[in-house]
Protein backbone atom coordinates (compact mmCIF):
# COMPACT_ATOMS: atom_id res chain seq x y z
CA UNK A 1 0.00 0.00 0.00
CA UNK A 2 0.88 3.67 -0.85
CA UNK A 3 1.78 5.97 2.74
CA UNK A 4 0.94 8.32 4.40
CA UNK A 5 -2.80 8.41 3.57
CA UNK A 6 -2.88 12.07 5.04
CA UNK A 7 -0.82 14.11 7.65
CA UNK A 8 -2.15 12.02 10.46
CA UNK A 9 0.69 10.45 12.23
CA UNK A 10 -1.45 8.26 14.52
CA UNK A 11 -3.96 7.13 11.08
CA UNK A 12 -0.29 6.08 9.39
CA UNK A 13 0.14 3.63 12.87
CA UNK A 14 -3.39 2.40 12.68
CA UNK A 15 -2.74 1.97 8.66
CA UNK A 16 0.20 0.31 8.86
CA UNK A 17 -1.53 -2.61 11.46
CA UNK A 18 -3.75 -3.00 9.79
CA UNK A 19 -2.37 -3.68 6.70
CA UNK A 20 -0.07 -6.44 8.77
CA UNK A 21 -3.11 -7.95 9.50
CA UNK A 22 -4.56 -8.56 6.40
CA UNK A 23 -1.74 -9.56 4.34
CA UNK A 24 -0.01 -6.72 2.48
CA UNK A 25 3.73 -6.86 2.21
CA UNK A 26 4.46 -3.43 1.96
CA UNK A 27 4.64 0.07 2.30
CA UNK A 28 5.80 2.63 0.59
CA UNK A 29 6.25 6.48 1.16
CA UNK A 30 5.96 9.21 -0.65
CA UNK A 31 7.85 12.32 0.26
CA UNK A 32 6.72 15.61 -1.47
CA UNK A 33 6.12 17.67 2.07
CA UNK A 34 3.88 16.97 4.64
CA UNK A 35 4.35 14.99 6.59
CA UNK A 36 7.75 13.92 5.82
CA UNK A 37 7.94 10.71 4.57
CA UNK A 38 11.69 9.71 6.14
CA UNK A 39 10.62 10.93 9.70
CA UNK A 40 7.35 9.21 9.03
CA UNK A 41 9.17 5.95 8.07
CA UNK A 42 11.31 6.12 11.22
CA UNK A 43 8.08 6.84 13.63
CA UNK A 44 6.02 4.20 12.54
CA UNK A 45 8.97 1.70 12.74
CA UNK A 46 8.38 0.46 16.40
CA UNK A 47 4.93 -0.33 15.05
CA UNK A 48 5.72 -2.77 12.75
CA UNK A 49 6.93 -6.65 12.81
CA UNK A 50 6.90 -7.80 8.71
CA UNK A 51 6.14 -4.82 6.81
CA UNK A 52 8.93 -3.86 3.97
CA UNK A 53 9.19 -0.26 4.15
CA UNK A 54 9.97 1.76 0.84
CA UNK A 55 10.37 5.53 -0.37
CA UNK A 56 9.05 6.12 -3.22
CA UNK A 57 10.61 8.52 -3.89
CA UNK A 58 12.88 11.06 -2.02
CA UNK A 59 13.66 13.87 -4.10
CA UNK A 60 17.39 14.12 -4.71
CA UNK A 61 17.54 17.97 -4.54
CA UNK A 62 15.82 18.46 -1.35
CA UNK A 63 18.69 16.53 0.48
CA UNK A 64 22.24 16.04 0.13
CA UNK A 65 23.75 12.68 -0.49
CA UNK A 66 25.32 13.34 3.17
CA UNK A 67 21.66 13.30 4.97
CA UNK A 68 20.42 10.88 2.59
CA UNK A 69 23.07 8.39 3.55
CA UNK A 70 22.31 8.72 7.27
CA UNK A 71 19.16 8.83 7.41
CA UNK A 72 18.77 5.85 5.08
CA UNK A 73 21.20 4.09 7.58
CA UNK A 74 19.19 4.89 10.77
CA UNK A 75 16.41 3.57 8.82
CA UNK A 76 17.97 0.57 7.85
CA UNK A 77 18.51 -0.10 11.80
CA UNK A 78 14.86 0.43 12.57
CA UNK A 79 13.62 -1.65 10.21
CA UNK A 80 16.36 -4.24 9.76
CA UNK A 81 16.11 -5.89 6.53
CA UNK A 82 12.81 -4.58 5.48
CA UNK A 83 14.32 -0.69 4.19
CA UNK A 84 14.01 0.48 0.66
CA UNK A 85 15.57 4.11 -0.40
CA UNK A 86 14.04 5.27 -3.56
CA UNK A 87 15.15 8.46 -5.00
CA UNK A 88 14.10 10.44 -7.86
CA UNK A 89 14.01 13.51 -9.45
CA UNK A 90 10.50 14.53 -9.04
CA UNK A 91 9.40 17.07 -10.28
CA UNK A 92 9.05 20.96 -11.55
CA UNK A 93 6.05 21.57 -8.77
CA UNK A 94 7.55 20.23 -5.99
CA UNK A 95 11.12 21.31 -6.65
CA UNK A 96 10.53 24.77 -8.30
CA UNK A 97 7.14 26.12 -7.29
CA UNK A 98 7.15 24.68 -3.81
CA UNK A 99 10.69 24.67 -2.89
CA UNK A 100 12.37 27.20 -5.51
CA UNK A 101 15.38 24.97 -6.41
CA UNK A 102 15.73 24.28 -10.28
CA UNK A 103 15.28 20.59 -11.96
CA UNK A 104 18.59 20.44 -13.44
CA UNK A 105 20.50 17.73 -15.18
CA UNK A 106 17.71 15.11 -13.43
CA UNK A 107 19.21 11.94 -15.01
CA UNK A 108 22.81 13.13 -13.66
CA UNK A 109 21.96 14.05 -10.19
CA UNK A 110 19.55 10.98 -9.51
CA UNK A 111 22.54 8.92 -11.02
CA UNK A 112 25.36 10.90 -9.03
CA UNK A 113 23.02 11.07 -5.34
CA UNK A 114 22.68 7.22 -5.89
CA UNK A 115 26.37 6.43 -6.51
CA UNK A 116 27.90 8.53 -3.75
CA UNK A 117 25.05 7.86 -0.88
CA UNK A 118 25.88 4.11 -1.80
CA UNK A 119 29.35 4.80 -1.29
CA UNK A 120 28.94 6.69 2.11
CA UNK A 121 26.48 3.36 3.28
CA UNK A 122 29.63 0.96 2.59
CA UNK A 123 31.85 3.17 5.26
CA UNK A 124 33.84 4.89 2.29
CA UNK A 125 35.56 8.41 3.25
CA UNK A 126 34.09 10.51 0.53
CA UNK A 127 35.81 11.86 -2.46
CA UNK A 128 34.07 12.72 -5.30
CA UNK A 129 35.45 15.86 -6.22
CA UNK A 130 34.83 15.96 -10.03
CA UNK A 131 31.33 15.30 -9.91
CA UNK A 132 29.03 17.40 -12.30
CA UNK A 133 25.94 17.30 -10.25
CA UNK A 134 26.80 16.85 -6.01
CA UNK A 135 30.41 17.51 -3.89
CA UNK A 136 31.58 15.51 -1.03
CA UNK A 137 34.93 15.11 0.23
CA UNK A 138 36.24 13.74 3.88
CA UNK A 139 32.84 12.71 5.16
CA UNK A 140 32.64 9.45 6.31
CA UNK A 141 30.04 6.88 7.88
CA UNK A 142 29.91 3.32 9.76
CA UNK A 143 28.84 0.59 7.04
CA UNK A 144 25.57 0.16 7.41
CA UNK A 145 24.11 -3.26 8.55
CA UNK A 146 21.92 -4.79 6.85
CA UNK A 147 22.74 -2.81 3.58
CA UNK A 148 19.76 -0.50 2.26
CA UNK A 149 18.98 -1.48 -1.18
CA UNK A 150 18.75 1.92 -3.14
CA UNK A 151 16.05 1.92 -6.03
CA UNK A 152 15.42 4.50 -8.31
CA UNK A 153 12.42 6.19 -9.81
CA UNK A 154 12.37 6.38 -14.11
CA UNK A 155 9.84 7.64 -16.64
CA UNK A 156 11.63 7.55 -19.86
CA UNK A 157 14.15 5.82 -21.96
CA UNK A 158 17.52 7.33 -20.86
CA UNK A 159 16.72 7.53 -16.98
CA UNK A 160 15.31 3.91 -17.26
CA UNK A 161 17.74 2.64 -18.26
CA UNK A 162 20.09 4.32 -15.55
CA UNK A 163 18.04 3.42 -13.01
CA UNK A 164 18.35 -0.30 -13.99
CA UNK A 165 21.75 -0.15 -14.31
CA UNK A 166 22.51 1.77 -11.13
CA UNK A 167 19.84 1.23 -8.91
CA UNK A 168 18.76 -2.30 -6.99
CA UNK A 169 15.38 -1.63 -8.47
CA UNK A 170 13.20 0.30 -10.75
CA UNK A 171 10.31 2.58 -9.78
CA UNK A 172 7.86 3.68 -12.32
CA UNK A 173 4.21 6.06 -12.08
CA UNK A 174 1.22 6.75 -13.51
CA UNK A 175 1.79 5.37 -16.92
CA UNK A 176 -1.32 4.40 -19.89
CA UNK A 177 -1.32 0.82 -19.70
CA UNK A 178 0.18 0.30 -23.90
CA UNK A 179 3.69 1.77 -22.50
CA UNK A 180 4.41 -1.24 -20.03
CA UNK A 181 6.21 -3.50 -22.91
CA UNK A 182 8.55 -0.66 -24.18
CA UNK A 183 9.17 0.31 -20.45
CA UNK A 184 10.32 -2.88 -19.86
CA UNK A 185 12.30 -2.71 -22.98
CA UNK A 186 15.07 -0.19 -21.67
CA UNK A 187 14.75 -1.62 -18.17
CA UNK A 188 16.36 -4.27 -19.85
CA UNK A 189 19.05 -2.49 -21.94
CA UNK A 190 19.82 -0.69 -18.34
CA UNK A 191 20.07 -3.85 -16.26
CA UNK A 192 22.73 -5.38 -19.06
CA UNK A 193 24.81 -2.71 -19.03
CA UNK A 194 25.14 -3.64 -15.45
CA UNK A 195 25.78 -7.66 -15.87
CA UNK A 196 22.05 -8.46 -14.38
CA UNK A 197 18.83 -9.80 -16.14
CA UNK A 198 15.47 -7.88 -16.55
CA UNK A 199 14.00 -10.88 -13.43
CA UNK A 200 17.19 -9.25 -11.33
CA UNK A 201 15.57 -5.99 -11.09
CA UNK A 202 12.50 -5.23 -9.28
CA UNK A 203 10.04 -3.71 -10.41
CA UNK A 204 7.92 -1.60 -8.54
CA UNK A 205 4.97 0.19 -9.69
CA UNK A 206 2.35 2.67 -7.98
CA UNK A 207 -0.91 2.12 -8.73
CA UNK A 208 -3.35 4.86 -8.62
CA UNK A 209 -6.49 3.18 -7.70
CA UNK A 210 -10.07 3.91 -7.25
CA UNK A 211 -12.62 1.73 -6.01
CA UNK A 212 -16.12 2.44 -6.73
CA UNK A 213 -19.38 1.30 -8.61
CA UNK A 214 -20.00 4.58 -10.15
CA UNK A 215 -17.20 4.72 -13.21
CA UNK A 216 -18.14 8.27 -14.23
CA UNK A 217 -17.89 9.95 -11.34
CA UNK A 218 -14.35 8.09 -10.55
CA UNK A 219 -13.21 8.79 -14.02
CA UNK A 220 -13.93 12.40 -13.21
CA UNK A 221 -12.30 12.54 -9.91
CA UNK A 222 -9.18 11.08 -11.19
CA UNK A 223 -8.68 13.52 -13.90
CA UNK A 224 -9.62 16.56 -11.38
CA UNK A 225 -6.89 15.32 -9.39
CA UNK A 226 -3.96 14.37 -11.89
CA UNK A 227 -4.48 16.87 -14.28
CA UNK A 228 -2.14 19.32 -12.75
CA UNK A 229 0.48 16.00 -12.88
CA UNK A 230 0.16 15.50 -16.75
CA UNK A 231 0.33 20.20 -16.82
CA UNK A 232 3.54 19.30 -15.53
CA UNK A 233 6.62 18.99 -17.79
CA UNK A 234 8.13 16.14 -16.56
CA UNK A 235 4.73 14.20 -16.54
CA UNK A 236 3.43 16.13 -19.88
CA UNK A 237 6.78 14.70 -21.85
CA UNK A 238 6.47 11.59 -20.45
CA UNK A 239 2.83 11.18 -21.72
CA UNK A 240 3.51 12.01 -25.23
CA UNK A 241 7.00 9.63 -25.24
CA UNK A 242 4.19 7.06 -24.28
CA UNK A 243 2.05 7.56 -27.46
CA UNK A 244 0.06 10.26 -26.55
CA UNK A 245 1.19 13.58 -28.82
CA UNK A 246 -1.58 15.02 -29.10
CA UNK A 247 -3.13 14.52 -26.31
CA UNK A 248 0.02 16.16 -23.98
CA UNK A 249 -0.06 18.91 -25.90
CA UNK A 250 -3.51 19.77 -25.87
CA UNK A 251 -3.19 19.44 -21.77
CA UNK A 252 0.06 21.43 -21.50
CA UNK A 253 -1.74 24.31 -23.15
CA UNK A 254 -4.52 23.72 -22.20
CA UNK A 255 -2.93 24.27 -18.39
CA UNK A 256 -1.25 27.02 -18.83
CA UNK A 257 -3.51 29.43 -20.34
CA UNK A 258 -6.22 27.71 -17.32
CA UNK A 259 -8.70 26.41 -19.97
CA UNK A 260 -10.26 23.53 -17.59
CA UNK A 261 -12.72 22.82 -20.59
CA UNK A 262 -9.50 21.96 -22.67
CA UNK A 263 -7.31 20.06 -20.17
CA UNK A 264 -10.63 18.04 -19.48
CA UNK A 265 -11.04 17.07 -22.96
CA UNK A 266 -7.35 16.40 -23.69
CA UNK A 267 -7.22 13.88 -20.27
CA UNK A 268 -10.50 11.69 -21.98
CA UNK A 269 -12.11 9.03 -20.22
CA UNK A 270 -10.25 6.36 -22.40
CA UNK A 271 -6.77 8.38 -21.11
CA UNK A 272 -7.74 8.62 -17.89
CA UNK A 273 -8.89 4.69 -18.01
CA UNK A 274 -5.62 3.98 -19.33
CA UNK A 275 -3.84 5.40 -16.58
CA UNK A 276 -5.97 4.81 -13.56
CA UNK A 277 -6.92 1.77 -12.14
CA UNK A 278 -10.74 2.28 -11.52
CA UNK A 279 -13.46 0.36 -11.22
CA UNK A 280 -15.34 -2.21 -9.11
CA UNK A 281 -12.70 -4.67 -6.46
CA UNK A 282 -13.01 -7.53 -8.83
CA UNK A 283 -12.12 -5.24 -11.88
CA UNK A 284 -9.38 -3.45 -10.21
CA UNK A 285 -8.23 -6.86 -8.68
CA UNK A 286 -7.84 -8.13 -12.17
CA UNK A 287 -6.06 -5.06 -13.72
CA UNK A 288 -3.43 -5.35 -11.17
CA UNK A 289 -2.63 -9.13 -12.13
CA UNK A 290 -2.49 -8.61 -15.63
CA UNK A 291 0.16 -6.11 -14.94
CA UNK A 292 1.98 -8.09 -12.73
CA UNK A 293 1.97 -11.32 -15.26
CA UNK A 294 3.27 -8.48 -17.69
CA UNK A 295 6.16 -7.84 -15.37
CA UNK A 296 5.09 -5.63 -12.43
CA UNK A 297 6.95 -7.14 -9.69
CA UNK A 298 6.06 -5.10 -6.99
CA UNK A 299 2.44 -3.19 -6.96
CA UNK A 300 1.79 -0.72 -4.50
CA UNK A 301 -1.84 0.17 -4.53
CA UNK A 302 -2.42 3.95 -4.13
CA UNK A 303 -6.06 5.31 -2.90
CA UNK A 304 -6.31 9.03 -4.94
CA UNK A 305 -6.20 12.12 -2.86
CA UNK A 306 -5.85 13.00 0.80
CA UNK A 307 -8.43 10.56 2.18
CA UNK A 308 -9.95 9.82 5.65
CA UNK A 309 -9.29 6.27 7.12
CA UNK A 310 -12.47 5.11 5.98
CA UNK A 311 -12.21 6.15 2.24
CA UNK A 312 -8.97 4.91 1.60
CA UNK A 313 -10.00 1.38 3.17
CA UNK A 314 -12.94 1.51 0.39
CA UNK A 315 -9.36 0.55 -1.53
CA UNK A 316 -7.25 -1.23 0.40
CA UNK A 317 -10.64 -3.54 1.84
CA UNK A 318 -10.08 -4.74 -2.61
CA UNK A 319 -6.78 -6.34 -1.58
CA UNK A 320 -6.38 -7.66 1.68
CA UNK A 321 -5.71 -11.21 1.67
CA UNK A 322 -9.21 -12.86 2.45
CA UNK A 323 -9.95 -11.86 -1.25
CA UNK A 324 -6.70 -11.10 -3.29
CA UNK A 325 -3.50 -13.24 -3.75
CA UNK A 326 -0.89 -13.84 -6.46
CA UNK A 327 -0.88 -16.97 -7.83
Amino acid sequence: MTLPINQSLQDTIKVVQWAEENGFDDGWFADPGAPDGLTTAAAIAPYTKTLRIGMAIVPVYTRSPTVLAASADILGQALPGRFVLGLGSSSEAILQAFNGIKLEKPLTRVKETAILVRSMMRGVKSDFTEMDTVYSRGYSQDPSEPVVPIYLAALRPKMIEMAAEFGDGVIFNLWPRTALPKMLEHVEIGAKRAGKRLEDVEIVNRFATIVSDDKEAALEYFRRWFVPYFGNPVYNNFLAWCGYPDEAKELLEGWLTRDRARTAAAFHDDLVDSIGVIGTPEEVRTRIKQHADEGITTSIIAPVGKLSLDEAFVTFDAFTQDCFRFD
